[in-house]
């Protein structure tokens, strides 16, 4: 049975582009609704009534609103389990894949916002990052395990960490150390995260004419 399209709320340049390489690694059937941040659509009517926080990525299902990266790339995974991106409950590496996938909103994200802010995290007790270092080590430990989060699995966590980490290595809000630059490399070597890229250059080049 075939599954209802997947519509994408998206815009270039911004933390929709990991879902939008997602989609085209997991080769999914989607729709596109393009929005266009410097003219503010994201915070037009039309958009807040889908999503009132004004923010990418979010998609529909189904019936269904998700919006949040991790959720959606856990819904996504899981809606295309057949691509084999996203380990089944039972299987051993499902506990360290949803770790890592909501790693990176609870953690990292917050530490990464502090860190280009220059301002200093709360105290431990009540930081639910706890600090910006040890959250570092914490994945670059990760990663050194290699050749991806889940050793020899690649998975949509991947996706969103390579296309993230190469954001923030750009804004140097996180050092670009060896093992991070060769882990961006691999993710952005994927055939779909280069197509999905190409998209976005296109797309970029149209709403900028």
């Amino acid at each position: 049975m075939s599954k209802p399209r997947v519509t994408f709320f998206h815009a270039p340049q911004s933390r929709s582009a990991g879902t939008r390489a997602l989609l085209e690694e997991l080769g999914a059937d989607y729709e596109l609704h393009a929005l266009n941040l410097k003219n503010g659509e994201q915070r037009q009517d039309a958009y807040l009534a889908i999503n009132p926080m004004g923010k990418v990525p979010a998609i529909h299902h189904n019936g269904a609103l998700v919006t949040e990266q991790p959720a959606v790339f856990i819904y996504l995974g899981d809606l295309y389990a057949d691509a084999g991106m996203a380990p089944a409950i039972g299987d051993p590496l499902r506990g360290p894949y949803l770790r890592w996938l909501v790693f990176y909103g609870s953690c990292f994200e917050p530490a990464v916002t502090d860190k280009s802010l220059q301002r200093e995290p709360a105290a431990p007790s009540t930081c639910g990052y706890g600090d910006y270092d040890t959250m570092l080590k914490t994945l670059t430990d990760q990663l050194e395990k290699g050749p991806w989060l889940l050793g020899d699995t690649f998975s949509t966590a991947d996706v969103l960490w390579g296309t993230a980490l190469n954001w923030t290595t750009m804004f140097k809000l996180v050092p670009e150390l060896p093992v991070i630059r060769a882990y961006i490399d691999r993710v952005l070597a994927r055939p779909g995260v280069q197509r999905a890229a190409a998209l976005d250059a296109e797309l970029v080049a149209a709403q900028s004419a």
